[in-house]
């Protein structure tokens, strides 16, 4: 029993203990190309945020991870079977009654530990701002820490290189051999605004890519997959430490 994570661990355990923080992980369920399991996103998640806050307890940090969501934003997607969507007027539903929740109980610090790109929450935290002041609330997405390129050739944002080697790490008897993925070709926009970023429209999964990934798996490890997850929760594990322990009222500070 693990009695940071609330899934795990008992009221016994937890009844006497002045929580700092909540990490709430939050997945999706999609295809992952051919050979890795809908839950790819919900597994990276939970296994993020575990590792995350085993290093803030151990710097002495009171943090609780909540059972992760399993769903995520999927609206680009319809037509793939079984690609479960949870519109972003549904996010903010459930945020609003889990953040009553921890407000009333005198958790004042949410991190929204986020494993899918489909997942934006800035604008409902900004709402949610106004509705609960008491709170500090904010997103985490895990695969935008820099430093992949180091270890990984292949930067493909779904199902690539990157996920893989988590997978084959995390969970390698969900991963299926790799000479049976697709090689996740991806078509771009044809107007250039839309590629460079400063326009943007949804893109249409599977107009986009024939096996539902984005990037290449074929040189995935799990030995690369271990390096970077280690790096990834000792910087992440160093945030919720830093953020548990800091009182929010010096939350900003002078530039040098």
């Amino acid at each position: 029993m693990r009695k940071y994570i609330l899934k795990e661990t008992n009221w016994k355990a937890t009844k006497d203990i002045d929580f700092q923080l909540a990490v709430l992980p939050w997945g999706a369920t999609e295809a992952h190309n051919y050979h890795l399991p809908y839950g790819t996103d919900i597994i990276i998640a939970d296994d993020i945020a575990a590792e995350s806050a085993r290093i803030a307890t151990s710097l002495g940090s009171k943090v609780i991870v909540l059972p992760a969501i399993p769903f995520g934003v999927n609206t680009g997607q319809p037509d793939v079977l079984l690609d479960m969507n949870l519109n972003p007027g549904t996010q903010m539903m459930i945020l609003r009654d889990l953040i009553t929740v921890l407000n009333r109980q005198g958790i004042h610090k949410l991190v929204i530990l986020n494993a899918h790109g489909g997942n934006d929450f800035k604008q409902i935290i900004r709402e949610l701002n106004l509705l609960f002041p008491e709170m500090f609330i904010c997103q985490c997405n895990w695969f935008k820490i820099p430093g992949a390129s180091d270890y990984f050739v292949d930067m493909g944002e779904h199902a690539g290189e990157v996920e893989t080697s988590f997978m084959l790490y995390l969970t390698p008897e969900f991963v299926l051999p790799l000479e049976e993925a697709g090689e996740g070709k991806a078509r771009i926009f044809s107007i250039d605004a839309l590629n460079e970023g400063w326009a943007w429209a949804e893109r249409q999964w599977t107009r986009v890519t024939k096996d539902t990934g984005i990037g290449n798996p074929v040189l995935a490890t799990s030995e690369k997959g271990e390096k970077f997850f280690k790096i990834v929760t000792l910087k992440i594990g160093n945030f919720l430490n830093e953020l548990a322990k800091l009182d929010i009222a010096e939350l900003y500070k002078d530039r040098k």
